[in-house]
């Protein structure tokens, strides 16, 4: 009789943590927690990315983080070929997300291949691992 083998560990992340502002820890606190937020001004009503003390807008102080949908489409998109991306085994889908709250988000996307993606392909978030225990927002294709 053999004795029980552990499974395998789970690869270790490749992707370089955040780097964290202080306008922007809110931001990744939540997505540590698979939480996609934004930044919304509590005077004008509008959208803001990336947070900010200030709105862009009316230049109010008054900011509010909201839980956005996660849900956008792919606006424009390029492939970094050189040099080859830190921590990455194929060079990844860097593209620019219009998300649905009317902001631009640049982000990766994920399960699609290289000539599988398009313009105005609708996408979701979802989450990858960091190093050091950390999370970002990556988008994939959305399930209908």
């Amino acid at each position: 009789m053999t004795a029980p083998t552990d499974p395998p560990a789970a690869p270790k992340p490749t992707r370089i943590a955040p780097i964290v502002t202080l306008d922007a820890k809110s931001f990744w606190e939540a997505a540590d927690q698979e939480k996609f937020i934004g930044q919304k001004c509590g005077d004008c009503g509008k959208f803001t990315f990336p947070p900010r003390p200030m709105c862009p807008h009316c230049h109010s102080l008054n900011r509010q983080d909201v839980e956005l949908s996660g849900k956008g489409t792919v606006h424009a998109w390029t492939i970094p070929r050189h040099p080859h991306p830190f921590g990455f085994r194929e060079s990844p889908i860097v593209a620019v997300i219009q998300l649905a709250e009317g902001i631009r988000f640049v982000s990766n996307v994920v399960g699609v291949g290289y000539d599988e993606i398009r313009q105005d392909m609708e996408v979701e978030v979802c989450f990858e691992p960091t190093m050091n225990n950390h999370k970002v927002p990556v988008f994939r294709p959305r399930s209908k």
